[in-house]
Protein backbone atom coordinates (compact mmCIF):
# COMPACT_ATOMS: atom_id res chain seq x y z
CA UNK A 1 0.00 0.00 0.00
CA UNK A 2 1.51 3.34 -0.96
CA UNK A 3 2.24 5.81 1.83
CA UNK A 4 -0.49 8.47 1.90
CA UNK A 5 0.93 10.91 4.42
CA UNK A 6 3.71 12.64 2.51
CA UNK A 7 1.59 15.78 2.13
CA UNK A 8 1.90 16.44 5.85
CA UNK A 9 5.57 17.37 5.42
CA UNK A 10 5.80 21.11 6.13
CA UNK A 11 7.03 23.42 3.37
CA UNK A 12 10.22 24.04 5.35
CA UNK A 13 11.11 20.40 4.80
CA UNK A 14 12.00 21.09 1.20
CA UNK A 15 15.04 23.17 2.02
CA UNK A 16 16.39 26.08 0.03
CA UNK A 17 18.30 24.53 -2.82
CA UNK A 18 16.95 22.66 -5.80
CA UNK A 19 17.97 21.61 -9.26
CA UNK A 20 21.24 20.05 -10.33
CA UNK A 21 23.55 19.57 -7.38
CA UNK A 22 26.04 22.44 -6.96
CA UNK A 23 29.70 21.86 -6.14
CA UNK A 24 29.12 22.14 -2.40
CA UNK A 25 26.87 19.09 -2.29
CA UNK A 26 28.54 16.68 0.12
CA UNK A 27 29.93 13.46 -1.28
CA UNK A 28 28.71 10.18 0.18
CA UNK A 29 30.19 6.72 -0.37
CA UNK A 30 28.79 5.34 -3.59
CA UNK A 31 27.00 8.64 -4.30
CA UNK A 32 28.99 10.52 -6.95
CA UNK A 33 27.56 13.90 -7.92
CA UNK A 34 24.20 13.43 -6.14
CA UNK A 35 21.13 15.51 -6.91
CA UNK A 36 19.28 17.36 -4.15
CA UNK A 37 15.71 16.06 -4.26
CA UNK A 38 14.31 18.92 -2.22
CA UNK A 39 13.94 22.68 -2.39
CA UNK A 40 11.15 25.22 -2.95
CA UNK A 41 11.06 24.75 -6.73
CA UNK A 42 11.70 21.02 -6.96
CA UNK A 43 8.08 20.18 -7.82
CA UNK A 44 7.41 23.06 -10.22
CA UNK A 45 7.61 20.87 -13.33
CA UNK A 46 7.79 17.18 -12.41
CA UNK A 47 7.76 15.96 -16.00
CA UNK A 48 10.80 18.06 -16.88
CA UNK A 49 12.53 17.08 -13.63
CA UNK A 50 12.15 13.37 -14.35
CA UNK A 51 13.18 13.81 -17.99
CA UNK A 52 16.35 15.73 -17.10
CA UNK A 53 17.31 13.30 -14.33
CA UNK A 54 16.82 10.33 -16.64
CA UNK A 55 18.93 12.01 -19.30
CA UNK A 56 21.72 12.90 -16.88
CA UNK A 57 21.89 9.80 -14.68
CA UNK A 58 19.89 7.01 -16.28
CA UNK A 59 17.12 5.03 -14.53
CA UNK A 60 18.63 5.17 -11.01
CA UNK A 61 19.72 8.53 -9.58
CA UNK A 62 21.95 9.26 -6.55
CA UNK A 63 20.01 11.85 -4.55
CA UNK A 64 20.12 13.71 -1.28
CA UNK A 65 16.91 14.06 0.69
CA UNK A 66 16.27 16.94 3.08
CA UNK A 67 19.30 17.45 5.32
CA UNK A 68 21.52 15.93 2.62
CA UNK A 69 20.59 12.37 3.54
CA UNK A 70 21.72 9.97 0.77
CA UNK A 71 19.25 7.77 -1.11
CA UNK A 72 18.65 6.31 -4.56
CA UNK A 73 15.82 7.66 -6.71
CA UNK A 74 14.51 4.85 -8.94
CA UNK A 75 12.75 6.39 -11.94
CA UNK A 76 12.95 3.74 -14.67
CA UNK A 77 9.76 1.72 -15.16
CA UNK A 78 11.57 -1.60 -15.39
CA UNK A 79 13.74 -0.77 -12.40
CA UNK A 80 10.73 0.22 -10.24
CA UNK A 81 9.00 -2.99 -11.33
CA UNK A 82 12.11 -5.02 -10.42
CA UNK A 83 12.44 -3.42 -6.98
CA UNK A 84 8.76 -3.84 -6.06
CA UNK A 85 8.57 -7.39 -7.41
CA UNK A 86 11.55 -8.66 -5.40
CA UNK A 87 11.02 -8.12 -1.66
CA UNK A 88 13.79 -10.61 -0.92
CA UNK A 89 16.21 -8.08 -2.46
CA UNK A 90 14.50 -4.78 -1.61
CA UNK A 91 12.57 -4.98 1.65
CA UNK A 92 10.23 -2.68 3.60
CA UNK A 93 11.60 -2.90 7.13
CA UNK A 94 13.32 0.44 7.67
CA UNK A 95 15.46 -0.95 10.47
CA UNK A 96 17.81 -2.20 7.74
CA UNK A 97 18.82 1.39 6.88
CA UNK A 98 22.57 1.98 6.96
CA UNK A 99 22.21 5.75 7.43
CA UNK A 100 20.42 5.94 10.77
CA UNK A 101 23.49 7.61 12.29
CA UNK A 102 22.86 10.58 9.96
CA UNK A 103 19.20 11.04 10.93
CA UNK A 104 18.21 13.48 13.70
CA UNK A 105 15.11 12.73 15.76
CA UNK A 106 13.34 15.78 14.28
CA UNK A 107 14.08 14.92 10.64
CA UNK A 108 11.03 16.11 8.64
CA UNK A 109 10.71 12.79 6.81
CA UNK A 110 10.88 10.73 9.99
CA UNK A 111 7.11 9.97 9.90
CA UNK A 112 7.74 7.98 6.70
CA UNK A 113 10.86 6.05 7.72
CA UNK A 114 10.40 5.65 11.48
CA UNK A 115 9.45 2.06 12.21
CA UNK A 116 5.99 1.32 13.58
CA UNK A 117 4.30 -2.08 14.03
CA UNK A 118 1.95 -1.40 11.10
CA UNK A 119 1.30 -3.20 7.85
CA UNK A 120 3.51 -0.59 6.17
CA UNK A 121 6.73 -2.12 7.53
CA UNK A 122 5.65 -5.75 7.93
CA UNK A 123 7.29 -8.34 5.71
CA UNK A 124 6.82 -11.92 4.58
CA UNK A 125 4.21 -14.02 6.36
CA UNK A 126 3.41 -11.21 8.79
CA UNK A 127 2.66 -8.82 5.94
CA UNK A 128 0.53 -11.45 4.20
CA UNK A 129 -1.46 -11.96 7.40
CA UNK A 130 -2.14 -8.25 7.86
CA UNK A 131 -2.71 -7.42 4.17
CA UNK A 132 -4.97 -10.45 3.74
CA UNK A 133 -7.19 -9.32 6.60
CA UNK A 134 -7.48 -5.78 5.22
CA UNK A 135 -8.17 -7.09 1.72
CA UNK A 136 -10.90 -9.42 2.94
CA UNK A 137 -12.50 -6.68 5.05
CA UNK A 138 -12.62 -4.31 2.09
CA UNK A 139 -13.64 -6.93 -0.46
CA UNK A 140 -16.79 -7.67 1.52
CA UNK A 141 -18.31 -4.38 0.38
CA UNK A 142 -20.62 -4.63 -2.63
CA UNK A 143 -19.38 -2.28 -5.36
CA UNK A 144 -22.86 -1.23 -6.38
CA UNK A 145 -23.75 -0.35 -2.80
CA UNK A 146 -20.47 1.53 -2.45
CA UNK A 147 -21.30 3.56 -5.55
CA UNK A 148 -24.69 4.42 -4.05
CA UNK A 149 -23.02 5.52 -0.82
CA UNK A 150 -20.51 7.68 -2.71
CA UNK A 151 -23.33 9.21 -4.75
CA UNK A 152 -25.20 10.16 -1.60
CA UNK A 153 -22.08 11.73 -0.07
CA UNK A 154 -21.31 13.60 -3.31
CA UNK A 155 -24.88 14.88 -3.63
CA UNK A 156 -24.87 16.19 -0.06
CA UNK A 157 -21.60 18.02 -0.66
CA UNK A 158 -22.85 19.56 -3.93
CA UNK A 159 -26.00 20.65 -2.09
CA UNK A 160 -23.83 22.86 0.15
CA UNK A 161 -22.61 25.03 -2.74
CA UNK A 162 -24.89 24.38 -5.75
CA UNK A 163 -26.96 27.50 -5.04
CA UNK A 164 -23.93 29.79 -4.81
CA UNK A 165 -22.76 29.66 -8.42
CA UNK A 166 -19.13 29.13 -7.38
CA UNK A 167 -17.05 26.67 -5.39
CA UNK A 168 -13.55 25.46 -4.64
CA UNK A 169 -13.68 21.86 -5.80
CA UNK A 170 -10.63 20.89 -3.73
CA UNK A 171 -11.63 22.08 -0.27
CA UNK A 172 -15.39 21.72 -0.68
CA UNK A 173 -15.53 18.53 -2.71
CA UNK A 174 -12.62 16.32 -3.77
CA UNK A 175 -10.85 16.20 -0.41
CA UNK A 176 -14.10 15.80 1.49
CA UNK A 177 -15.50 12.77 -0.31
CA UNK A 178 -12.94 10.05 0.59
CA UNK A 179 -13.13 10.80 4.30
CA UNK A 180 -16.93 10.85 4.40
CA UNK A 181 -17.06 7.54 2.53
CA UNK A 182 -14.37 5.79 4.59
CA UNK A 183 -16.01 6.99 7.81
CA UNK A 184 -19.15 5.17 6.73
CA UNK A 185 -17.17 2.05 5.76
CA UNK A 186 -15.64 2.17 9.24
CA UNK A 187 -19.09 2.34 10.82
CA UNK A 188 -18.46 5.65 12.53
CA UNK A 189 -21.52 7.38 14.01
CA UNK A 190 -22.80 10.11 11.71
CA UNK A 191 -22.19 12.75 14.41
CA UNK A 192 -18.48 11.85 14.57
CA UNK A 193 -17.78 12.27 10.85
CA UNK A 194 -17.46 16.11 10.77
CA UNK A 195 -15.00 15.93 13.68
CA UNK A 196 -12.91 13.29 11.91
CA UNK A 197 -12.92 15.31 8.67
CA UNK A 198 -11.64 18.38 10.53
CA UNK A 199 -8.98 16.44 12.43
CA UNK A 200 -7.62 14.85 9.24
CA UNK A 201 -7.49 18.28 7.59
CA UNK A 202 -5.67 19.68 10.63
CA UNK A 203 -3.22 16.76 10.62
CA UNK A 204 -2.13 17.82 7.13
CA UNK A 205 -2.01 21.56 7.85
CA UNK A 206 1.31 22.92 9.10
CA UNK A 207 -0.44 26.10 10.26
CA UNK A 208 -2.55 24.04 12.65
CA UNK A 209 -1.34 21.50 15.24
CA UNK A 210 -0.87 18.33 13.17
CA UNK A 211 0.58 16.31 16.05
CA UNK A 212 -2.42 16.97 18.29
CA UNK A 213 -4.82 16.28 15.41
CA UNK A 214 -3.13 12.98 14.65
CA UNK A 215 -3.38 12.02 18.32
CA UNK A 216 -7.11 12.75 18.29
CA UNK A 217 -7.56 10.56 15.20
CA UNK A 218 -5.65 7.75 16.90
CA UNK A 219 -7.81 8.06 20.02
CA UNK A 220 -10.95 8.02 17.85
CA UNK A 221 -9.81 4.74 16.24
CA UNK A 222 -9.08 3.23 19.67
CA UNK A 223 -12.62 4.10 20.83
CA UNK A 224 -14.06 2.79 17.55
CA UNK A 225 -12.37 -0.60 18.00
CA UNK A 226 -13.72 -0.77 21.56
CA UNK A 227 -17.20 0.07 20.29
CA UNK A 228 -17.01 -2.68 17.64
CA UNK A 229 -16.06 -5.25 20.25
CA UNK A 230 -19.29 -4.46 22.07
CA UNK A 231 -21.51 -3.96 19.01
CA UNK A 232 -19.98 -5.48 15.86
CA UNK A 233 -21.46 -4.60 12.49
CA UNK A 234 -20.86 -5.00 8.77
CA UNK A 235 -17.94 -2.57 8.73
CA UNK A 236 -14.15 -2.69 8.32
CA UNK A 237 -13.10 -2.71 12.00
CA UNK A 238 -15.68 -5.36 12.91
CA UNK A 239 -14.50 -7.59 10.06
CA UNK A 240 -10.86 -7.11 11.05
CA UNK A 241 -11.61 -8.05 14.65
CA UNK A 242 -13.46 -11.19 13.53
CA UNK A 243 -10.92 -12.21 10.88
CA UNK A 244 -9.11 -15.57 11.17
CA UNK A 245 -5.81 -13.65 11.13
CA UNK A 246 -6.54 -12.91 14.80
CA UNK A 247 -5.34 -9.32 14.76
CA UNK A 248 -4.78 -7.66 18.11
CA UNK A 249 -6.62 -4.46 18.96
CA UNK A 250 -3.38 -2.48 18.51
CA UNK A 251 -2.86 -4.02 15.07
CA UNK A 252 -6.42 -3.17 14.04
CA UNK A 253 -6.08 0.42 15.26
CA UNK A 254 -2.81 1.14 13.47
CA UNK A 255 -3.96 -0.56 10.25
CA UNK A 256 -7.22 1.41 10.30
CA UNK A 257 -5.08 4.55 10.42
CA UNK A 258 -3.14 3.32 7.38
CA UNK A 259 -6.37 2.63 5.45
CA UNK A 260 -7.82 6.00 6.45
CA UNK A 261 -4.75 7.92 5.34
CA UNK A 262 -4.33 5.85 2.16
CA UNK A 263 -7.88 6.72 1.15
CA UNK A 264 -7.70 10.42 1.92
CA UNK A 265 -4.88 12.26 0.12
CA UNK A 266 -4.35 9.95 -2.87
CA UNK A 267 -8.05 9.57 -3.67
CA UNK A 268 -8.86 13.22 -2.98
CA UNK A 269 -6.04 14.36 -5.26
CA UNK A 270 -7.03 11.79 -7.89
CA UNK A 271 -10.51 13.34 -8.03
CA UNK A 272 -9.14 16.89 -7.99
CA UNK A 273 -6.52 16.23 -10.67
CA UNK A 274 -9.08 14.56 -12.93
CA UNK A 275 -11.51 17.48 -12.55
CA UNK A 276 -8.71 19.89 -13.39
CA UNK A 277 -7.87 17.89 -16.53
CA UNK A 278 -11.49 17.88 -17.64
CA UNK A 279 -11.74 21.64 -17.12
CA UNK A 280 -8.52 22.64 -18.92
CA UNK A 281 -8.10 20.01 -21.66
CA UNK A 282 -10.28 20.62 -24.71
CA UNK A 283 -10.50 16.87 -25.34
CA UNK A 284 -12.49 16.57 -22.13
CA UNK A 285 -14.03 20.02 -21.60
CA UNK A 286 -15.88 19.84 -24.91
CA UNK A 287 -17.66 16.67 -23.79
CA UNK A 288 -18.28 17.43 -20.13
CA UNK A 289 -22.00 18.01 -20.54
CA UNK A 290 -23.43 14.53 -20.30
CA UNK A 291 -19.95 13.15 -20.85
CA UNK A 292 -19.92 10.39 -18.26
CA UNK A 293 -17.79 8.19 -20.49
CA UNK A 294 -14.96 10.71 -20.37
CA UNK A 295 -14.66 10.44 -16.59
CA UNK A 296 -12.95 7.04 -16.77
CA UNK A 297 -10.56 8.26 -19.44
CA UNK A 298 -9.66 11.37 -17.44
CA UNK A 299 -9.06 9.36 -14.28
CA UNK A 300 -6.82 6.90 -16.12
CA UNK A 301 -4.86 9.65 -17.87
CA UNK A 302 -4.26 11.35 -14.52
CA UNK A 303 -2.74 8.13 -13.14
CA UNK A 304 -0.23 8.19 -15.98
CA UNK A 305 0.52 11.92 -16.11
CA UNK A 306 -0.35 13.52 -12.74
CA UNK A 307 -0.61 10.58 -10.38
CA UNK A 308 -1.37 11.68 -6.79
CA UNK A 309 1.45 9.66 -5.21
CA UNK A 310 4.46 10.90 -7.13
CA UNK A 311 7.26 9.31 -5.13
CA UNK A 312 7.35 6.86 -2.27
CA UNK A 313 9.80 6.13 0.52
CA UNK A 314 10.75 3.36 0.12
CA UNK A 315 12.66 0.13 0.07
CA UNK A 316 15.93 -0.89 1.71
CA UNK A 317 18.50 -3.09 -0.05
CA UNK A 318 18.88 -6.48 1.62
CA UNK A 319 22.21 -7.19 -0.11
CA UNK A 320 24.76 -5.35 -2.20
CA UNK A 321 23.48 -5.40 -5.77
CA UNK A 322 23.44 -3.68 -9.15
CA UNK A 323 20.40 -1.63 -10.20
CA UNK A 324 20.47 0.23 -13.47
CA UNK A 325 24.05 1.41 -13.77
CA UNK A 326 24.43 2.00 -10.03
CA UNK A 327 25.99 -0.10 -7.31
CA UNK A 328 23.56 -0.33 -4.41
CA UNK A 329 24.93 -1.19 -0.97
CA UNK A 330 23.24 -3.29 1.65
CA UNK A 331 20.97 -1.06 3.75
CA UNK A 332 20.73 1.75 1.17
CA UNK A 333 17.40 3.58 0.96
CA UNK A 334 15.54 3.57 -2.36
CA UNK A 335 12.86 6.12 -3.23
CA UNK A 336 10.37 4.74 -5.74
CA UNK A 337 9.70 7.25 -8.54
CA UNK A 338 6.18 6.12 -9.42
CA UNK A 339 5.35 9.19 -11.52
CA UNK A 340 8.74 9.08 -13.24
CA UNK A 341 8.26 5.40 -14.06
CA UNK A 342 4.87 6.21 -15.58
CA UNK A 343 6.58 8.78 -17.80
CA UNK A 344 9.37 6.45 -18.89
CA UNK A 345 9.38 6.93 -22.69
CA UNK A 346 9.98 3.20 -23.17
CA UNK A 347 6.59 2.29 -21.71
CA UNK A 348 4.35 5.37 -21.63
CA UNK A 349 1.28 4.85 -23.83
CA UNK A 350 0.61 7.28 -26.63
CA UNK A 351 -3.15 7.24 -26.07
CA UNK A 352 -5.15 6.94 -22.85
CA UNK A 353 -8.66 6.44 -24.25
CA UNK A 354 -10.23 3.68 -26.29
CA UNK A 355 -12.39 0.79 -25.18
CA UNK A 356 -9.58 -0.81 -23.15
CA UNK A 357 -7.48 1.79 -21.36
CA UNK A 358 -3.85 0.97 -20.56
CA UNK A 359 -3.64 0.33 -16.82
CA UNK A 360 -0.05 -0.82 -16.59
CA UNK A 361 0.95 2.30 -14.64
CA UNK A 362 2.77 2.17 -11.29
CA UNK A 363 0.39 4.55 -9.52
CA UNK A 364 -0.84 1.92 -7.07
CA UNK A 365 2.59 0.43 -6.62
CA UNK A 366 3.36 -3.18 -7.45
CA UNK A 367 4.14 -6.42 -5.71
CA UNK A 368 3.26 -7.45 -2.19
CA UNK A 369 3.58 -3.90 -0.88
CA UNK A 370 1.48 -2.31 -3.59
CA UNK A 371 -2.07 -1.30 -2.72
CA UNK A 372 -3.73 -4.63 -1.88
CA UNK A 373 -6.77 -5.82 -3.77
CA UNK A 374 -9.42 -4.49 -3.76
CA UNK A 375 -8.24 -1.03 -2.62
CA UNK A 376 -7.50 0.32 -6.14
CA UNK A 377 -10.87 -0.92 -7.38
CA UNK A 378 -12.74 0.69 -4.49
CA UNK A 379 -10.79 3.93 -4.95
CA UNK A 380 -11.83 3.98 -8.60
CA UNK A 381 -15.50 3.52 -7.66
CA UNK A 382 -15.18 6.48 -5.29
CA UNK A 383 -13.33 8.72 -7.76
CA UNK A 384 -15.45 7.87 -10.80
CA UNK A 385 -18.75 8.31 -8.96
CA UNK A 386 -17.57 11.62 -7.48
CA UNK A 387 -16.67 12.99 -10.91
CA UNK A 388 -19.88 11.77 -12.55
CA UNK A 389 -22.16 13.19 -9.84
CA UNK A 390 -20.51 16.58 -10.18
CA UNK A 391 -20.89 16.55 -13.98
CA UNK A 392 -24.55 15.60 -13.65
CA UNK A 393 -25.31 18.28 -11.09
CA UNK A 394 -23.27 21.15 -12.53
CA UNK A 395 -22.90 20.47 -16.28
CA UNK A 396 -21.95 24.05 -17.21
CA UNK A 397 -19.20 24.57 -14.64
CA UNK A 398 -15.99 26.18 -15.82
CA UNK A 399 -12.80 27.46 -14.27
CA UNK A 400 -13.15 30.88 -12.67
CA UNK A 401 -9.41 31.59 -13.12
CA UNK A 402 -7.01 31.12 -15.99
CA UNK A 403 -5.53 27.57 -16.07
CA UNK A 404 -2.02 28.92 -15.50
CA UNK A 405 -3.16 30.49 -12.22
CA UNK A 406 -3.85 27.08 -10.68
CA UNK A 407 -1.11 26.23 -8.19
CA UNK A 408 0.24 22.80 -7.38
CA UNK A 409 1.27 22.12 -3.82
CA UNK A 410 5.09 22.31 -3.59
CA UNK A 411 5.58 18.64 -2.75
CA UNK A 412 7.89 16.14 -4.40
CA UNK A 413 5.80 13.38 -2.82
CA UNK A 414 2.16 14.18 -3.61
CA UNK A 415 0.65 15.85 -6.68
CA UNK A 416 -2.36 17.99 -5.89
CA UNK A 417 -3.74 21.50 -6.24
CA UNK A 418 -4.20 24.11 -3.55
CA UNK A 419 -7.54 25.13 -5.02
CA UNK A 420 -9.74 24.47 -8.06
CA UNK A 421 -12.15 27.43 -8.27
CA UNK A 422 -15.12 27.06 -10.62
CA UNK A 423 -18.27 28.96 -11.51
CA UNK A 424 -21.57 27.62 -12.78
CA UNK A 425 -25.24 28.48 -13.03
CA UNK A 426 -26.68 28.42 -9.50
CA UNK A 427 -29.22 25.67 -9.05
CA UNK A 428 -32.16 25.41 -6.70
CA UNK A 429 -32.02 21.63 -6.36
CA UNK A 430 -33.80 20.25 -3.34
CA UNK A 431 -31.66 18.49 -0.74
CA UNK A 432 -31.17 14.82 -1.54
CA UNK A 433 -33.67 13.62 1.06
CA UNK A 434 -36.46 15.76 -0.46
CA UNK A 435 -36.14 14.80 -4.13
Amino acid sequence: MTDPLHESVPPSAFGSAAGAAPRDVPEHPGHPRPFRLYGPTIADDPAELYRSLRERYGPVVPVLLDGDVPAWFVLGYREVHHVTANPQLFARDCRRWNAWDLIPDDWPLMPYVGWTPSIMFAEGAEHQRRAGAIGDALDAFDRTELGITVGQVADRLVDTFAGHGHADLIEQYSHQIPLHVVARLFGLPEADIPILVKDVADSLDVDSDPVAAHQRIHERMVRLVGDKHREPGSDVPSRLLAHPARLTDDEVVIDLLVVLAAAQQPTGNWIGNALRLMLVDDKFSNTMQGGRGSASHALNQVLWEDTPTQNFIGRWAVHDCQLGDQRIRRGDLLVLGLAAANRDPEVKPREFGGPVANRAHMSFGHGEHGCPFPAPELAEVIAKTAVEVLLDRLPDMELSVAPEELQWRPSVWMRGLYTLPVRFTPTADLPIGMR
